[in-house]
């Protein structure tokens, strides 16, 4: 099986010079969890995801603490936003290198990159590097499921 039998194809793509205020908006109002960023040619050249923006939320001693486990409650930090100045970067300041698969990838090595890279959706590309979908390990890991129970039993 390939992960073009179970990838999303709406895809909800950016370029580069969005603001990091629009891209914000698309998240809220497509309640997606990953942007690919795209070139004029619809070939991704990053990805930002969930992650990446609410860090402009967390406050800098998270990066420092080893265990977050005994902070019960973040206080007046809680309600922080990010500067006007920072909302207004685009989203190049942020995004990361697009890690993609063709859509006649695999599913295990699929979910073994989306493993090894800690991440939870990959775009997924034509052979000509055109973005054509998403996926993520729910997909795919449903999709392998789903041929366990086709076994005999």
């Amino acid at each position: 099986m390939t992960v073009k039998v179970c990838m999303k194809r709406n895809v909800v793509s950016i370029h580069a010079d969005t603001t990091i205020r629009e891209a914000a908006n698309i998240f809220v109002k497509k309640h997606i969890g990953l942007l690919p960023v795209v070139d004029d040619d619809d070939k991704p050249v990053g990805v930002i995801g969930m992650r990446d923006m609410l860090t402009l939320e967390l406050p800098d001693f998270v990066n420092f603490l080893a265990d977050v486990d005994f902070v019960h409650d973040f206080g007046a930090v809680e309600d922080m936003r990010p500067s006007a100045k920072t909302l207004n970067k685009t989203v190049q300041t942020l995004m990361k290198p697009a890690i993609t698969v063709e859509e006649d990838c695999g599913l295990l090595r699929a979910y073994s990159l989306l493993v090894q890279h800690n991440q939870h959706d990959m775009p997924v590309v034509s052979k000509e590097g055109k973005l054509v979908g998403i996926t993520s390990r729910v997909d795919i890991g449903t999709a392998i499921l789903s041929a366990w129970l086709k076994t005999d039993k």
